[in-house]
């Protein structure tokens, strides 16, 4: 689905991060040693090769919220921001560790002038992070940025399944229509 919100085309969409040719950047849903794993990390790491990890392996290992940034190597990307999102209960407090890893995006985004990027549900699935919570912060924390990402025409949910898409939707809707 697509919206466009202050300028900027916001789009949700089920699929593969691995596969956005027509997106400048990547958001790799990280594991702190920056290496192969399953899930997004997975994906995009396999996509890409094996220039990504020794392109990661001198910023390992990161801590919680860091945003680390690389070439997109074999990906169809020029880039890929690696970031750490907060594992659910173990990394307290969870929802401003989630609010500071988006807002470290959206900031990256901004000082490298990235006109266009695809992320996924940072820290639900392996994180154990609550589907709705984490969309909900993900969201007013996409909201709080809208008015300074003015380089950014696109920013692209690339989610895993049909319920996390639905959700993202749902959210998109109630929360941008309350007043900016």
């Amino acid at each position: 689905m697509k919206r466009t919100i202050q300028s900027i085309s916001i789009e949700t969409t089920i699929g593969d991060i691995a596969n956005q040719a027509d997106i400048k950047a990547v958001v790799n849903a990280a594991n702190k040693d920056l290496k192969t794993g399953g899930g997004v990390a997975g994906a995009l790491h396999r996509k890409a090769g094996k220039k990504l990890e020794e392109a990661c392996r001198p910023f390992a290992p990161i801590e919680v919220t860091e945003v680390i940034m690389t070439k997109g190597f074999d990906l169809p990307n020029d880039t890929v921001l690696h970031a750490l999102g907060p594992r659910f209960g173990v990394d307290n407090p969870s929802d401003k560790l989630l609010k500071r890893t988006y807002d470290n995006v959206f900031n990256l985004l901004k000082r490298r002038n990235i006109d266009s990027v695809a992320l996924p549900a940072i820290s639900i699935g392996a994180f154990g992070y609550p589907k709705k919570d984490a969309t909900i912060i993900t969201l007013r924390t996409l909201k709080s940025h809208l008015l300074t990402l003015n380089q950014v025409k696109t920013i692209r949910f690339v989610l895993y399944d049909e319920d996390t898409y639905n959700l993202y939707n749902r959210l998109i809707d109630k929360i941008f229509d309350e007043t900016l």
